[in-house]
């Protein structure tokens, strides 16, 4: 009797877990879907024999566990190709802004700077006339303008990466502090002998957005637990305690501090990674760079027409005029640059009067050599106005076309590495269909069993009876 008692467990056990694991199957497929799901699956293991004379007799089957099909390694690769992505998208939109202010179509500061000098031109075939000096002011203004408005442009894109930036604090601590929740969540759940597979999805999913954000890095500690920290080795995450970012105003740009249980500690560009880094970079390296070099295009042409201008004579035979505001230096010139000149008569088109002469009405002497400086080595002796504006057209077009070439490469990366743990984590719905079937069968297999044992018990109760 105590033969089928043991064999009524077995069969009880094997219908339990052929139900647990078909309900487990029912799972997968349902979230064959959803993003960062890991495929799960049912770890089986044999109750304790029972000893019936000289033999071992099974007790039936136990779910050991119900785990998730991972691989570590490839995880780790796709979270550190994240890192890359991150960097190059965050760089997209500002770079493609900055290759628009330094465009090259009909309407930008080259186009105005060849304008201004061919207004020169123009006035040296007419020195007298008022309409050709008016367009020389004219034609200056419109140089002024173009330099202003590239110089605020180039604020305003630092404005909208600032706020990128500020934009983005509150979701990354709420994944930093998320992970921590999740640490505490599946420690517990460990130390009841089960695996939370759902969390480990969402802690692996939150590591991931970090990493492209701001380029962590983690690990897992001896208790499961997953530690974060920045690329410079600053923990954002140890055990369950959660460090938070936050932004400080610094002159006109946003600077990040890590705040952990109180202590602040200012965090420089180098200390972060993914897009983060990528923003910093364009805000605090390629902006300043293309804007010093837009300072030094603008006091070099300010500064070489107001000295032939100041070295000719107008038609009140006025000398020492300065054409545009004369900058100090070339810290702030592009967007300070104006013309000051209003008197078209003060155009110094001809020579200097000198002793008792004046400017003849003719005289285009002047007019001539300015006209001539766009054509000049004029910026360290190997550039003219324009070409020094070419060298810093091509190098914003270079920078956005090697970060097209970053976001492909790194797309093509993470895609690979995405379709690699697919492989391995993804829900199969053909391997689930024929597992299905395989426990469905089990499961009628264990219901005949019992029902046998069942008959096989009646009648042995019957024959005792009688």
């Amino acid at each position: 009797m105590s033969g089928l008692t043991a064999a009524i467990n077995a069969g009880a056990t094997s219908l339990d877990v052929d139900q647990t694991t078909i309900e487990v199957i029912g799972n997968n497929i349902s979230n064959m879907n959803t993003t960062g799901y890991s495929q799960q699956n049912v770890q089986l293991s044999s109750y304790p024999s029972l000893t019936m004379g000289s033999f071992f007799i099974g007790q039936g089957v136990q779910v050991q566990d119900i785990q998730r099909a991972h691989d570590g390694f490839v995880t780790n690769q796709l979270q550190n190709a994240s890192v890359g992505l991150g960097y190059a998208n965050a760089q997209t939109d500002p770079l493609t802004q900055l290759e628009g202010v330094f465009n090259v179509t009909d309407n930008n500061i080259a186009t105005n700077t060849d304008n201004f000098f061919d207004a020169w031109q123009q006035l040296s075939t007419d020195p007298s006339d008022l309409t050709l000096r008016s367009a020389v002011i004219q034609q200056g203004q419109n140089l002024a303008r173009s330099f202003n408005t590239a110089a605020g442009s180039l604020d305003t894109i630092t404005g909208n990466i600032n706020n990128d930036i500020t934009s983005d604090i509150p979701q990354l601590n709420s994944d930093i502090s998320q992970i921590a929740a999740l640490n505490q969540q599946i420690y517990s759940t460990g130390a009841n002998g089960q695996s939370d597979n759902a969390a480990l999805d969402q802690r692996d999913q939150l590591a991931q957005s970090l990493s492209q954000s701001l380029g962590v890095s983690t690990y897992l500690d001896n208790n499961g637990m997953m530690a974060v920290q920045l690329p410079g080795g600053l923990p954002l995450v140890q055990g369950t305690t959660a460090m938070t970012l936050q932004e400080v105003t610094n002159g006109s740009n946003v600077s990040l501090q890590l705040n952990s249980a109180g202590v602040v500690r200012n965090l420089s560009d180098s200390d972060f990674g993914g897009s983060i880094q990528g923003l910093l970079d364009v805000r605090d390296q390629t902006i300043p760079t293309a804007l010093n070099n837009l300072n030094t295009l603008a006091y070099q042409i300010s500064t070489q027409v107001n000295t032939q201008q100041a070295a000719g004579g107008g038609l009140d035979n006025s000398t020492g005029v300065d054409f545009f505001n004369a900058p100090a230096s070339s810290a702030n010139a592009a967007a300070n640059m104006t013309v000051t000149l209003t008197d078209p008569n003060k155009v110094a088109a001809g020579a200097a009067p000198t002793g008792t002469t004046t400017v003849a009405p003719g005289d285009n002497t002047n007019a001539l050599t300015i006209g001539n400086l766009g054509n000049s080595y004029l910026i360290n002796g190997t550039d003219t106005f324009d070409s020094y504006y070419a060298n810093i057209t091509a190098t914003i077009g270079l920078a956005t076309s090697q970060n097209s070439l970053a976001v492909t490469g790194s797309q093509d990366a993470v895609t690979q590495l995405k379709n690699m743990q697919s492989s391995i984590s993804g829900v199969s719905l053909q391997d689930q269909m024929v597992d299905m079937i395989q426990y469905q069968q089990a499961f009628q297999a264990s219901a005949k069993f019992l029902s046998t044992v069942d008959e096989m018990m009646n009648t042995l109760s019957t024959a005792i009876t009688t």
